[in-house]
């Protein structure tokens, strides 16, 4: 279980990216967080993965304090981020070499069959497409085997076709290990494809606005009624928590605050 317990982050020159966040997620939950920009999604990434410190609050992850980077922890980041010196196969070990040879070759050749690109472990990143990369990247972040996943806006540089076929490879993957997943996402439709619970961030400073729970099955049609209505639903709260706080009922959102 991922506890955040109240958590704050000023940065420097005063500017507060978040206050007072207080979230639990499950073991195997999958979470998106969707807000406007100043919300402070990828803050909260960054913090949960060690590579920043809050000002207040705290992390833990089954009871254990996370001040820093942790083995139970894995990012994927909006761009692949892969080694251009290693191969597919190289890539997707980076990270393993505690392991026996057996053993993590036979993880990585696994990992690579589950994405699609058991064909492709020889190849060197540049001769993948952006699709085939992320992919990779996934494969990478789930060989490891960590408790919770962060996906910062993984797919949001790729069609619509390539981002659905990834969303299936996700799925496939989790299936398999059920990790926590955190989602952070400017897309309303990946998250109703994706998430248990949607979590609405309020900018400026960021903290939560509102959880949705989406009680669908998997897998899920976008053009369902249960999806739609799901869709409609993030929206409507996501206007919400645009509006300025003394804003009366039924204001505009914010224009300076958009979340696309």
């Amino acid at each position: 279980m991922l506890v955040l317990d109240r958590l704050s982050k000023t940065y420097a020159d005063g500017t507060r990216a978040l206050a007072d966040i207080a979230l639990t997620v499950r073991a195997a939950e999958i979470v998106a967080l969707i807000g406007g920009s100043g919300c402070g999604k990828t803050t909260l990434l960054r913090l949960i993965a060690g590579l920043d410190r809050a000002s207040a609050g705290r992390i833990s992850l089954d009871g254990e304090a996370i001040a820093g980077p942790h083995p139970g922890v894995g990012i994927v980041f909006q761009e692949p981020r892969l080694l251009p010196w290693l191969s597919v196969a190289g890539n997707v070990a980076f990270g393993l070499s505690a392991l026996a040879r057996e053993e993590r070759r036979a993880r990585v050749a696994h990992a690579l069959e589950r994405v699609g690109l058991a064909e492709h472990a020889g190849r060197w990143p540049r001769e993948l497409s952006g699709g085939q990369q992320q992919r990779v990247a996934i494969a990478r972040a789930f060989v490891a085997a960590p408790k919770v996943l962060l996906l910062d806006e993984p797919f949001s540089a790729l069609d619509a076709f390539t981002r659905a076929g990834l969303h299936r490879h996700l799925l496939a993957l989790w299936e398999e290990s059920r990790p926590t997943v955190l989602l952070v996402t400017h897309d309303v439709a990946e998250a109703v494809a994706l998430a248990d619970r949607v979590v609405v961030l309020r900018p400026k400073p960021g903290r939560i606005d509102d959880t949705i729970p989406l009680a669908l099955s998997r897998p899920r049609q976008p053009t369902s009624p249960g999806s739609e209505a799901a869709a409609r639903q993030v929206l409507a709260s996501l206007d919400r928590s645009l509006r300025p706080d003394d804003a009366p009922a039924g204001a505009r959102p914010d224009a300076t605050a958009l979340w696309w």
